[in-house]
């Protein structure tokens, strides 16, 4: 697997478990949990959507 595929794995990993986290925190009733994981959501996808632009811009993927 090339190193760039291995960096789109870990990102939506991170942004599968951020989901998983926003219904952790709707069953705890938690607004804080809440918060942390839609940021981290928006920052994973955004950066998951951003590199895979760039590449496509570069030709590379």
């Amino acid at each position: 697997m090339k190193k760039e595929n291995l960096l789109f794995l870990l990102l939506s990993i991170i942004s599968v478990i951020c989901i998983m986290s926003i219904g952790v925190a709707v069953a705890e009733r938690s607004v804080l949990i809440a918060i942390f994981a839609c940021v981290g959501l928006v920052i994973a996808m955004g950066l998951g959507f951003t590199l895979k632009k760039k590449g496509r811009e570069s030709k590379q993927y």
